[in-house]
């Protein structure tokens, strides 16, 4: 991949996020790329969590649509994608967050809420 943040197409593609969609639309939970979907996927019952498969691609989606979400709402926050192919997200501070690695965490432990690390990178 480019290691170009404003790439169009690496955004598109690491906004897919077709499990994490599918089990929102089975709650009606909107993933409409704003905070307040965060709020909204933290919110879920987890059910996913008794299917290791689901839960690591779930992790993936989550994460992936966190920083989808950071990108398209905090200012000057943009996609790194390293050598290895592991995204993270930079924000204008130069404070990268990997936000795959969080929402692994959040599909696992509930914690912590995307919402959450969405508020605090608006914040730095």
């Amino acid at each position: 991949m480019d290691n170009s943040p404003d790439d169009s197409g690496i955004r598109e593609l690491l906004g897919e996020n077709e499990l994490l969609r599918a089990r929102a639309a089975d709650d009606a939970v909107e993933l409409d790329g704003s905070a307040g979907s965060l709020a909204a996927l933290d919110q879920l019952v987890p059910s996913w969590r008794e299917d290791p498969e689901a839960l690591t691609e779930l992790g993936n989606d989550a994460g992936l649509y966190l920083g989808t979400v950071i990108v398209n709402t905090v200012p000057g926050a943009a996609w790194q994608i390293w050598p290895d192919g592991r995204p993270t997200v930079r924000l204008a501070s130069g404070r990268e967050i990997d936000t795959v690695e969080l929402g692994h965490s959040w599909a696992e432990h509930g914690s912590p809420e995307l919402s959450q690390v969405q508020a605090e990178a608006a914040e730095d």
